[in-house]
């Protein structure tokens, strides 16, 4: 009798529990998820889209009239979409997060004789490269970014596909060397040490971050920034070797525990780095929003030093591995490091100096990929880092030559991917390459085939 009693008195509350869980499971199921569009448009310019929080909008105008009737698209992320402008000019698009997406306006669509002139543009703003009419653009504090295109007078040019590949291979050409200088370095550290540095990503962040708070905020020389920003690079790596990697190393850490601190690293000064700057895009100073044409080939001045520099320094690189007693040494560790010890060779200093000239390295080619993205963001390195492996794999690991070859292929092959696939996706073909190259030759290009067991 006790018992039924107990359990009478126990019955009920068992079914308010019951009936809450079934109450709260029923309106997390119909209740509306989070980032959903609202659901009626705006009446603002744009109103044939879904509404959001974020949106681009602005106004198009030529000799102080505004332009109506002209197609303007968004895309990036994995989203589209494009609207018209109104009688008075302006335009809106909504997308659905605040991340950098590339707006078109379609030439096609305005005036005859009215194009948009790069000079007519905002300081900060520059064509993506190798198009004439549109720009990567993204959300700064607020959830809105306002863009006034004044267009200009000019011959509307259209290139062929012969145009249009020689176009992409050149700035292909001019990505894989950039790519090339941090991936060299990159390919010398895993050669001599056997790490696979997840920070270097960081490196080449650090090394336009450095440059930026150089030439814009403390508003040195340009020149002088340049250079106390790739020695800041060279002083990176080496406090990087000093206090983290050369003590890891005396106490006998293997490899995977080596990439996996690597990895803790990299988010540490990721996260530092927008911790400080915050997570705008900045701009370096001297860019030309003028471009300089060689028939179909339209580059500024940025993009023939940017070359020309990568060039000169990976000669420089080059005389240093086999022309110098250290780079004979580098390649002799890379080789053999127990032979190379042996045969009286300080592997630890050979080591510090890899690091300190990969730190410089890494340094250069943020700034340069700083100036071709453009700008400068705290996780810029982060979207080269797999990129940097691709082509140390590509070229087969840990020779930098390798790793300059498989850079070369790779930017050329992204940028040239461009003209059939969708640009979000061309990092994406890099990859595809590097797969069916792995499959004929597992050892990459320049690799050397090793005997397991």
């Amino acid at each position: 009798m006790g018992s039924t009693t107990v359990t009478a008195r126990r019955s009920p509350r068992w079914v308010v529990v019951i009936a809450g869980a079934l109450l709260a499971a029923a309106m997390l199921f119909f209740s509306t998820p989070p980032g959903a569009f609202a659901a009626e448009a705006p009446d603002e310019p744009g109103a044939d889209q879904e509404a959001t929080d974020y949106y681009f909008g602005g106004r198009i105008e030529f000799e102080g009239e505004p332009v109506p009737d002209v197609v303007i698209s968004v895309s990036g992320n994995g989203f589209e979409a494009e609207t018209v402008t109104d009688e008075e000019g302006r335009w809106r698009l909504y997308v659905p997060e605040k991340e950098t997406y590339v707006i078109t306006v379609d030439e096609e669509t305005l005036p005859e004789g009215v194009i948009v002139d790069p000079a007519l543009l905002p300081e900060t703003m520059a064509p993506v490269q190798g198009t004439t009419a549109s720009f990567e653009v993204e959300f700064g504090l607020t959830n809105t970014t306002i863009i006034n295109l004044f267009l200009g007078e000019g011959e509307r040019v259209t290139q062929t596909l012969a145009d249009q590949v020689i176009v992409r291979l050149v700035n292909g050409l001019n990505f894989g060397l950039l790519l090339a200088l941090a991936a060299m370095g990159a390919a010398l550290i895993y050669g001599t040490t056997g790490l696979s540095n997840f920070a270097h990503g960081e490196m080449v962040t650090w090394g336009a971050l450095a440059a930026l708070v150089l030439t814009s905020f403390w508003s040195l020389p340009f020149w002088l920034g340049i250079i106390l920003a790739i020695a800041a690079g060279a002083a990176l790596g080496l406090a990087l070797d000093a206090g983290l990697w050369r003590p890891l190393r005396r106490r006998g850490l293997g490899v995977v525990q080596l990439m996996i601190v690597s990895i803790g690293l990299s988010l540490a000064l990721r996260y530092s780095f927008q911790f400080v700057i915050g997570g705008s895009t900045y701009q370096l100073p001297g860019a030309s929003p003028t471009p300089i044409q060689f028939g179909p080939i339209s580059l500024s001045y940025i993009d023939l030093i940017s070359m020309a520099v990568s060039i000169v320094v990976i000669l420089g690189v080059a005389y240093f591995l086999l022309g110098t007693r250290v780079g004979k040494a580098t390649r002799a560790i890379s080789d053999n490091p127990q032979l190379a010890s042996a045969s009286g060779i300080n592997v630890d200093r050979v080591i510090r100096i890899v690091w300190v000239l990969a730190g410089a390295l890494a340094a250069l080619s943020g700034i340069l990929w700083a100036y071709f993205r453009p700008g400068v963001r705290w996780d810029m390195g982060t979207q080269m880092l797999l990129l940097i492996f691709a082509a140390i794999t590509l070229g087969g690991l840990g020779t930098a030559f390798g790793a300059l070859l498989g850079s070369l292929i790779v930017g050329i092959v992204i940028e040239v991917s461009t003209l059939w696939i969708p640009s979000d996706l061309k990092y994406a073909g890099a990859l595809v390459v590097l797969i069916l190259i792995l499959l004929i030759r597992p050892q990459g290009l320049l690799g050397r085939k090793e005997r397991l067991g």
